[in-house]
């Protein structure tokens, strides 16, 4: 996401020159530039310029520390203002009550039903909720089997009547149904339209009167730039509501919609979407996607990610397997699939800072493993306990199951074997001390 808008920013930044301080002379060129770039990222004329004027009126004048160039303090003075831009700090979904009620609200095709499905795992995995879906979209009955089959991916009950026809009265019997069933969280998946409309407004206001949710969500479509902003402002006149979502995040390389969304509604956005994945949803912190936009990654949410699919007991018997050197094809499969939960792997690649440029036009979709899973899944239980019998047959015979040429299994067994004489050399303090003290002696190498 924002590879664009992360891209002329760092053009922005290598424009300015000068040392010791950051002037108006030196300062202009680069806010020009930064400009340029939230309108290309389809920011609002208005809150571009009133940005760029807020980012000068901070660092003008300001004392530029020796160890520091005027370009790298500038980044710093964006990130506080693009942080301050987005939120400032971040905002949690209201779940208070007996149950919380959650409203979704926006236009079709914004992602609506997908979210709900996503808050609900959210909720129940994260929070320890037990949620319950309301499918109040009485226009397409596709839409009522959408939710039904999204809640029996998560495991989550979902009510729906395909013969009623006022949202209000499903809405209604749906709390009635939670309360008396122990379910302490409602989520209502309400109709969405093409465009805005009176109807829908008075429809959906209708249902928010009658359940007094305690928490009204707008879910917009973060591809439509400003116009998921200008949508927004529409229905927040109307609904009063709480907090923004946006949706197919991973599609938008512009960022416009993250960047003002916030200070046309006043109201914070609560959480992104970044895939299709009922897992591909995350926390709307916005110091971290300033850091995203400005091209510095995000190690916070990448160990966050980390720590949720860590299992202790398992980490104890691996370290214990790395230090005997027992480390093999079914512990390197495992741990690939520990990978493969965290989230879409270029995502998880772009939080690591400076890799986001680096990876800008290389392609890595959610199958990014597969032929390496599919040549460790062709080997026979005794190969992947111990590699060291594959020989050449084994070798052809794998390739031939896996739809791979041997090459491809020689090279994955050769990177294996790297893999497992590095990490043994880690395990052990001994080895790691003596790899230091050489580097330390290599000419060139800085003392360690």
């Amino acid at each position: 996401m924002f590879d664009n808008l992360t891209e002329k920013f760092d053009r922005a930044f290598k424009v300015l020159k000068g040392q010791g301080q950051i002037t108006e002379v030196n300062v202009a060129e680069t806010l020009k530039e930064v400009r340029r770039a939230l309108l290309d990222a389809d920011v609002n004329f208005k809150i571009a310029k009133d940005f760029t004027n807020d980012v000068k009126e901070k660092a003008l004048g300001r004392d530029v520390l020796t160890a520091v160039k005027p370009g790298q303090l500038l980044v710093k003075i964006t990130q506080e203002s693009l942080t301050e831009l987005m939120g400032g700090e971040h905002e949690e979904i209201n779940i208070s009550g007996n149950p919380a009620i959650i409203l979704m609200s926006g236009l079709q095709g914004s992602g609506k039903t997908t979210f709900s499905g996503k808050i609900a795992n959210y909720l129940k995995n994260k929070k320890g909720k037990k949620p319950l879906l309301v499918a109040c979209d009485v226009y397409r009955p596709a839409a009522i089997d959408q939710l039904h089959v999204v809640g029996d991916q998560i495991g989550v009950e979902v009510f729906s009547d395909k013969e009623e026809k006022n949202p209000v009265k499903i809405a209604e019997r749906a709390v009635a149904h939670a309360r008396s069933n122990g379910f302490n969280v409602v989520i209502v998946d309400t109709a969405g339209r093409l465009a805005v409309d009176e109807q829908m407004m008075q429809e959906i206001s209708a249902v928010k009167a009658a359940i007094k949710p305690t928490e009204t969500l707008f879910v917009v479509d973060a591809m439509t730039g400003q116009d998921a902003v200008n949508t927004a402002k529409t229905f927040d006149e109307r609904l009063d509501f709480d907090g923004v979502v946006l949706t197919k995040l991973d599609g938008d390389t512009r960022g416009g919609a993250a960047i003002s969304i916030k200070s046309v509604v006043n109201k914070p956005i609560k959480f992104i979407g970044t895939g299709e994945k009922m897992e591909a949803l995350d926390l709307f912190y916005p110091s971290r996607m300033a850091d995203r936009i400005l091209g510095m990654g995000d190690v916070v949410s990448l160990v966050e990610r980390a720590q949720e699919n860590y299992d202790e007991d398992k980490a104890r018997k691996l370290q214990r397997k790395i230090a005997k050197n027992e480390f093999n094809f079914n512990d390197f499969l495992d741990q690939i699939q520990q990978i493969k939960k965290m989230g879409n792997v270029k995502d998880l690649m772009g939080m690591i800072p400076g890799m986001g440029k680096a990876m800008k036009n290389m392609d890595i979709d959610d199958d990014a493993f597969k032929g390496i899973e599919a040549i460790i899944m062709s080997m026979t239980p005794e190969e992947r306990d111990n590699h060291k019998i594959i020989n050449g047959s084994r070798r052809k015979r794998i390739a031939s199951g896996s739809g791979n040429e041997v090459q491809e299994v020689n090279r994955l067994i050769k990177q294996f074997e790297e893999t497992r004489k590095m990490m043994q050399l880690m395990s052990n303090k001994k080895n790691m001390a003596n790899m230091m003290r050489q580097m330390g002696g290599m000419k060139g190498m800085p003392k360690m």
